[in-house]
């Protein structure tokens, strides 16, 4: 049976996007305001993709991944850079 959640999300917010089976090249995690902030490199997209949790997570360099994400803008430095918050990530 199929896992729904991903299509109920995307059904409620219109910004979201799902993708399935990404491949990550790069993962790193870092403390900030007592989070682990976890940022993503995925294969073929130059954006970051971040999402955070309380504990720390397994390296998930080399895996592939299906995550759930929308597209934002953070002031890096004073330059505006595109991320990608992920709100839902499973390994595929």
């Amino acid at each position: 049976m199929k896992n729904r959640e991903p299509e109920k999300l995307l059904k409620k917010h219109e910004q979201l996007t799902h993708s399935d089976m990404m491949k990550v090249v790069s993962h790193v995690q870092r403390e900030k305001d007592g989070w682990l902030i976890n940022t993503l490199m995925i294969e073929g997209c130059e954006a970051p993709f971040r999402y955070k949790r309380k504990k720390k997570y397994k390296n998930l360099k080399g895996q592939r991944v299906n995550l759930t994400y929308y597209p934002s803008t953070e002031n890096i430095a004073g330059m505006n850079m595109e991320v990608m918050n992920v709100i839902r990530i499973k390994i595929s």
